[in-house]
């Protein structure tokens, strides 16, 4: 019993500290590349492109989502 829960400890202190996201420079170049390929871009486009999906940045993508329409008041 002792033993589960030397595993359970270990495994809640090494379970935080794994990388969530272990992408290399390489593999996201590769997948920008595609992305670019599967668009057709070429030019300034191309290089505009492969720069924005080579950056770290998280910008959300797409036009925002419209609010819901409010419920009516409960009776």
């Amino acid at each position: 019993m002792l033993r589960y829960a030397v595993a359970a400890a270990m495994l809640a202190v090494l379970l935080p500290t794994t990388p969530s996201f272990a992408i290399t420079a390489k593999d996201k170049m590769a997948t920008c590349k595609f992305g670019a390929d599967d668009q057709k871009l070429l030019g300034k486009a191309r290089a505009a492109f492969m720069k924005k999906c080579m950056s770290n940045k998280d910008d959300p993508r797409g036009a925002p989502m419209a609010t819901p329409p409010s419920a009516p008041p409960p009776r």
